[in-house]
């Protein structure tokens, strides 16, 4: 089977034959459908993060089961399912307090790539422990979720990550209520979901902030009410014009850069929030004053993957989109085969893309 090989930071991902290990106790293997390009994958492949390699990345997926190992129930072969990067053992402290997303196990795919490359036989890292820019993964069977085979498998992949933690950093991590005002900084595939999650429980106004005015206007199809250029000197001023004078309950940046991170602090009113979506390279930081948030009773709050239980949140998610209420074939800018990745990464790195997506 093919995958994109990343073999040196900031190059061109390579297409090889890998073999992929037969899926052991607790573990599944699928036959991708689609795997979309998130910005993790592209900050990871450029170096960003660091990390060891060769690495086959890619974790925003979905397909088909081929394969279950040993005590694995909940799905079975022929399966159309979404595969996620959050792995969940479901009885350590974190996953019972309903927060998988920080499980403190340590699974056997953590300590063994199932990955290696045919022509030589070395491990290939199991990138954000998926590895789905490739035809076949397999991973822990927690990492998937059934789903009904009419949902298309395209749309279905960018459940895996980008609508799962635009949309979670709003109804999971903040649980924003109607009436509220939220801002979102950034409106790429992730900072759409945070709109639409904002529009769906009813808050208002709705603002986005981005750069480009092409995903400016793609947030107000996705229910924005305002959209304006955070270098706007005026911003703080147009978001109190359209709530009655306040400042914002809610500031979601979903982008990693620093200005945006920066911007944030300013956009929330006293008793507000800001919700931290976006993940920056490594070594970028934030400031904020302290004594000013106590004394403003304000918070800081970092959203993982939208604070999401994937066994609830994905069927919820189908639920909307089968029901019309949630946008998300609107997503999709562009589909792409596996040889054409770099094309696909390069059109997202420019800012032309809001989600593009390998289709197998």
């Amino acid at each position: 089977m093919k995958a994109a090989v990343c073999r040196a930071f900031g190059q061109p991902l390579v297409i090889e034959e890998i073999d992929l290990a037969a899926p052991r106790h607790g573990e599944i293997r699928v036959r991708l459908a689609a795997c979309a390009i998130c910005h993790s994958d592209i900050i990871y492949a450029a170096g960003g993060w660091g990390g060891t390699l060769p690495a086959v990345y890619g974790h925003e997926a979905s397909g088909i089961v081929e394969e279950v190992g040993g005590g694995v129930t909940h799905v079975q072969p022929g399966d159309h399912v979404v595969v996620t990067l959050i792995r969940s053992c479901g009885h350590c402290i974190e996953c019972t307090r309903g927060s998988q997303v920080l499980c403190e196990a340590v699974f056997p795919l953590d300590e063994r790539s199932p990955i290696t490359a045919r022509a030589t036989g070395e491990t290939l890292v199991h990138g954000l422990r998926t590895g789905a820019f490739a035809e076949a993964v397999v991973v822990d069977a927690s990492q998937a979720v059934a789903i009904p085979q009419d949902v298309p498998l395209d749309v279905a992949a960018l459940i895996a990550c980008g609508v799962l933690t635009g949309l979670g950093a709003v109804t999971n991590t903040a649980g924003v209520r109607a009436g509220e005002a939220v801002v979102v900084i950034g409106t790429g595939g992730v900072g759409l979901n945070s709109v639409q999650g904002a529009a769906l429980v009813g808050a208002s106004p709705i603002v986005a902030l981005d750069l480009s005015p092409d995903k400016r206007a793609a947030a107000v199809r996705f229910g924005a009410t305002h959209a304006f250029d955070p270098r706007d000197a005026d911003v703080a001023a147009h978001i109190k014009a359209a709530n009655n004078g306040r400042l914002a309950d809610w500031v979601f940046v979903t982008v990693g850069a620093k200005a945006a991170f920066d911007q944030a602090n300013g956009l929330m009113k006293r008793g507000g929030g800001v919700v931290v979506v976006g993940m920056p390279a490594s070594g970028v930081m934030g400031a904020y004053d302290p004594g000013w948030l106590a004394s403003d009773g304000q918070k800081i709050l970092g959203s993982k993957m939208g604070s999401a239980r994937i066994r609830i949140d994905v069927p919820r998610i189908v639920d909307l989109y089968r029901q019309g209420r949630l946008k998300l074939d609107e997503l999709i800018t562009g589909r792409y085969r596996l040889e054409e990745i770099n094309e696909a990464i390069a059109s997202v790195v420019r800012g032309e893309a809001l989600r593009n997506v390998i289709v197998f």
